[in-house]
């Protein structure tokens, strides 16, 4: 039943109207700010952690706002004005953290589009309205007003979960921030382009059964990737060739044609890199280590 009104959100085609525009500024916003706002872009979406940062910062408020409800369901057991004074910490260590949550979220989500974009427009939302919720309970919290800051903060909390299992379905079901350069690699050198096929400072995609790499003739030798970007499956092939390296067409992800390292997100994860060689007037693909 959850999963069937989920469909029905993805599905809202009037949610573009927000989103897209949404979605552009926030990457606009990026490229105004040139070398020091690419720089910013990928360490907000963990390009120096090797995976996204957004789900790291989410469990700080989640984990905060658990602790604030034990600590005031103590605070009224007890009577004990300690446990409420320790309720007000935790709470506002939430409220910091889902700051950076937030920044990091739709920096990533400025990237999704469709189904995906408008369920994370939701999950956005849900979150602004639990982070609203509990910002007002430590509000009242400060004025003594603690019956009201404990009600808000189990209303924003409610909402903060409903927020994260949508988050999980970004995740589990549309991918987002999941590899998406999975393939089977071959364990033994395996022909898959003519030599003549591939003139110097081209690329190509090419085809193992149904493995699909990109081919690449640089500085006279050949390198080899997976064909699916890893942020959201873009054809490389139909991307840029750029000096020792190739830029996903679809949301800008360069990869190092070396060793297929992120030298620009929004990717956090390496792209596949395979041996290649040419050998009888062909090139051939192996897995790095057999």
């Amino acid at each position: 039943m959850a999963q069937t009104n989920l469909d029905v959100v993805a599905n809202q085609q009037w949610l573009d109207a927000v989103g897209r525009p949404l979605s552009e500024a926030v990457r606009e916003l990026f490229r105004n700010a040139g070398p020091a706002g690419a720089t910013a872009k990928n360490a907000l979406h963990g390009v120096w952690l090797g995976h996204p940062l957004h789900p790291v910062l989410t469990d700080v408020p989640i984990g905060a706002w658990t602790t604030a409800l034990a600590l005031d369901a103590r605070e009224v057991a007890t009577g004990d004005a300690a446990y409420g004074r320790a309720a007000d910490f935790a709470v506002g260590v939430g409220l910091v953290a889902a700051v950076g949550a937030a920044i990091t979220g739709l920096n990533d989500w400025s990237e999704t589009e469709g189904r995906s974009r408008r369920l994370g427009l939701l999950h956005g939302l849900l979150n602004l309205t639990a982070t609203a919720l509990v910002a007002s309970s430590y509000a009242f919290r400060r004025s003594g007003s603690r019956s009201a800051g404990r009600a808000t903060t189990v209303a924003g909390y409610g909402v903060a979960v409903a927020a994260a299992y949508l988050g999980g379905n970004l995740v589990y079901r549309e991918r987002i921030g999941v590899t998406h350069a999975v393939v089977a690699e071959p364990e033994e050198f395996t022909p898959v382009l003519e030599s003549s096929a591939l003139p110097e400072n081209s690329m190509r995609k090419a085809t193992i059964e149904d493995a699909s790499f990109l081919v690449v003739r640089q500085r006279e030798r050949v390198c080899a990737l997976a064909h699916s970007c890893a942020h959201l499956g873009g054809p490389l092939s139909e991307g840029t060739l750029k000096d020792g390296s190739v830029v996903c067409p679809w949301h800008g992800s360069e990869f190092a044609l070396d060793d297929g390292r992120v030298l620009n997100g929004p990717a956090t994860e390496p792209q596949p890199c395979l041996l290649a060689r040419e050998h009888a007037g062909h090139i051939e693909l192996r897995a790095q280590s057999t």
